[in-house]
């Protein structure tokens, strides 16, 4: 994982977590895009923000945490 560092430091990255996994990605992008940027696939998993349920259209952040449950389904 590489930082970017600006005359202040560290730039703020977005942070992915995925069970004991965690990425840094940089920029603004939807939470669908940086769900597929780590590998994994968007229909699999719920994205969670501050707490909260959010949709995969939604944009982050380079503050934001974004923390990702996997989907169980059976019948």
């Amino acid at each position: 994982m590489l930082l970017e560092y600006n005359r202040g430091g560290v730039l703020p990255q977005m942070k992915i977590i995925y069970r004991d996994k965690v990425w840094e990605l940089k920029g603004n992008m939807t939470v669908r895009d940086a769900i597929k940027k780590v590998g994994l696939h968007p229909e699999a998993v719920l994205a969670m923000r501050d707490g909260e349920l959010i949709t995969d259209d939604v944009t982050a952040g380079p503050d934001d945490t974004i923390k990702l449950i996997a989907v169980v389904s059976g019948g």
